[in-house]
């Protein structure tokens, strides 16, 4: 699935880059200047957006962040592994 999930993202971000995660690890709330999108290829992870209930997602799952949204994430039990980019300005 990563590869697929890779060209997804390409089509419509810059800036790409796999990262993963082991068991239950914690992203405290951050946010980024520009607009994230990020698709989980394998495993599991729960966003936690400040302005909105927390996204649990699974591998295939895709989310947009709007630039300054913040946001913290803890990575399922299984781990996760993730693609990320900035949205390509149109």
């Amino acid at each position: 699935m990563g590869e697929a999930v890779e060209q997804k993202l390409r089509t419509e971000a810059d800036h790409c880059y796999q990262w993963s995660n082991g068991p239950d690890a914690v992203y405290a709330v951050h946010h980024h200047p520009y607009r994230k999108i990020l698709y989980v290829a394998d495993g599991s992870i729960t966003f936690t957006p400040s302005d909105r209930p927390s996204v649990e997602m699974r591998a295939g799952d895709r989310i947009d962040f709007p630039a300054g949204t913040p946001h913290g994430a803890v990575v399922g039990a299984k781990g996760v592994v993730c693609w990320e980019g900035q949205a390509k300005l149109s």
